[in-house]
């Protein structure tokens, strides 16, 4: 499994995974990008933080305590 740093950001792909990068990325949290925009949307999953005007992450500790809760 992907080691998670001990604080900071992760983008989208690093949460739910990108099997085209190269090497791929293996999802954190196995879901859509369309599902997990919806869970943010209603709650079931951290919001983002934005770090510019075109840059989304998710701060570490946020995605950690929500793999925890599962």
């Amino acid at each position: 499994m992907y080691k998670l740093p001990e604080t900071g950001y992760l983008r989208l792909p690093q949460i739910i995974g990108n099997p085209k990068a190269e090497p791929p990325i293996p999802p954190l949290i196995p879901v859509s990008k369309s599902t997990w925009w919806a869970g943010v949307k209603e709650g079931r999953f951290p919001k983002p933080v934005k770090l510019g005007p075109r840059t989304t992450a998710w701060r570490v500790e946020d995605i950690r305590a929500l793999i925890k809760s599962r």
